[in-house]
């Protein structure tokens, strides 16, 4: 029984959580989509070998040098745990391509797979081999953990909340395969929190870090987890202390919003698909525009301008401007740019955010005429609603309001869809994976209670040598 004290540090209940509940308390819906973004996951870590940087950050991580632990997804290679936790994390963000909790403003995956799995590969050297139920089971248990904090924040942004509390989610699934008992749990979480970083400011200046300090954080779940496995203690009031992460790193939460879903609601269900490769803030944007333009049939070149509605994180998140000379990671997150080229192109996918794309003159034009404005919606986390007025140079205004985003649980990428997104993703990789490997990933993953050691998995994500 998972106790409820009024008194203790939500930490130990978070632990209790993790460490009393087993697979079979699961419902069956939470392992479906558990298996959906794990599937999702893999595939956007493979697109994410040709962003920029990805050479620099391997060899940063590994100085140069391979070692025991886990193997780099899409490019191959081996580096000591901690760092292919950090190389493989940054592979799933950097393409903005990775599931989302809106309600958290956090993308539960990113950091908590990434650091899983190389531990689940540095565990089987020892002789611990994960199976497929135990992998289920750690990756929801470490998105209820990461997003019940994120859902809890009534406040907007300071730290990238995506990696800071991720990182929870990550030393939790870590502990969850690794059987940790309660003390070491609570040790690692409080190890874990001393090291937690990453700041928003790398996405103010559209940087390529942005998606690097997910994999600091994975990087940091894999030492915490280390040191608490060899008797270092950890903080206790990490979450709810006079220091903790809810005090210091965020500036306000709602202690009911913090607990009262563990056992009940399963957060991975809450979980929603990126259909683009773009920020989430600039999804409902996407919808309305391109619903819009396939009701009325208008084509790019008859519009005058856009004007967009939308909540202030949206409006902080993606409000940016085209420019000349921008970078990917800025054209990401940037509204106008999206939206352009989606009514330009009629879709938005992992090509254009090319160089050629990014100079196109016709949607630097068009980018340069569409504008989001902030609405006054008083959730300093929510995404919706968005509402698009299209002004035509004929003089037609038209408006359309997304009250719920393509992609969220409650409007969601149909399964087919799901599966040609992770299809081109494994397409995409560098190494040259053979396109059987994306049918075989996704029937060992629809089978996944079935699968006796989970690196069968991962050996389809590394090409061969």
């Amino acid at each position: 029984m998972i106790s409820r004290s009024d008194t203790a540090d939500a930490i130990e209940i978070f632990a209790d959580h993790v460490v009393s509940t087993p697979v079979e308390a699961i419902p069956a819906d939470a392992i479906i989509a558990a298996k959906t973004f794990l599937l999702d996951s893999l595939g956007v870590g493979l697109a994410g070998t040709r962003a920029p940087y990805v050479d620099e950050w391997i060899a940063g991580q590994g100085s140069g040098a391979p070692g025991d632990g886990g193997r780099i997804w899409g490019i191959g290679g081996t580096l000591p745990t901690p760092a292919a936790a950090a190389v493989n994390g940054y592979l799933i963000h950097n393409s903005e391509y990775d599931c989302v909790h809106e309600a958290a403003v956090l993308h539960p995956m990113a950091t908590l797979l990434s650091a899983l799995l190389a531990e689940v590969e540095g565990r089987a050297a020892q002789g611990q081999i994960t199976d497929g139920r135990a992998l289920l089971r750690a990756i929801i248990l470490g998105v209820d953990v990461s997003t019940s904090i994120g859902n809890a924040v009534t406040t907007g942004l300071k730290f990238f909340r995506p990696a800071t509390a991720g990182g929870f989610g990550a030393t939790a699934a870590i502990g969850a395969i690794a059987g940790f008992d309660r003390e070491t749990l609570l040790d690692a979480f409080g190890l874990y929190y001393a090291q937690a970083g990453g700041t928003m400011q790398a996405h103010t200046e559209g940087l390529a870090l942005l998606a690097m300090q997910a994999g600091f954080c994975a990087r940091n779940a894999v030492v915490a987890a280390h040191m608490a496995e060899r008797g270092i203690p950890g903080t206790r009031g990490t979450l709810e202390g006079p220091f903790g992460f809810l005090r210091i790193m965020e500036d306000g939460y709602n202690r009911a919003a913090l607990l009262g879903g563990l056992g009940k609601i399963w957060r991975i269900t809450e979980v929603a698909h990126k259909p683009f490769p773009s920020g989430r803030a600039t999804h409902g944007l996407i919808d309305a525009a391109s619903t819009l333009k396939a009701e009325h049939g208008f084509p790019a070149d008859a519009i005058e301008r856009i004007e967009a509605s939308v909540p202030p994180l949206t409006h902080r998140l993606i409000g940016r401007p085209v420019k000349a000379g921008m970078q990917a990671n800025y054209a990401r997150l940037s509204g106008p740019y999206t939206a352009a080229r989606m009514l330009i192109t009629g879709k938005l996918d992992l090509t254009d955010f090319t160089e050629a794309a990014l100079s196109d003159p016709a949607t630097l034009d068009l980018g340069a005429r569409i504008t989001a404005a902030a609405d006054g919606n008083p959730d300093p986390n929510a995404f919706a609603p968005v509402t698009v007025v299209v002004v035509l140079k004929d003089g037609r205004r038209l408006e359309r309001t997304a009250d719920v985003v393509y992609g969220n649980p409650a409007k969601p990428m149909s399964r087919e869809a799901h599966l040609q997104k992770f299809r081109r993703n494994l397409a995409h990789a560098r190494g040259g994976l053979p396109a059987e490997n994306a049918e075989r990933l996704i029937a060992l993953v629809d089978d996944l209670e079935g699968v006796d050691d989970v690196r069968t998995l991962i050996d389809l994500v590394v090409p061969a040598r």
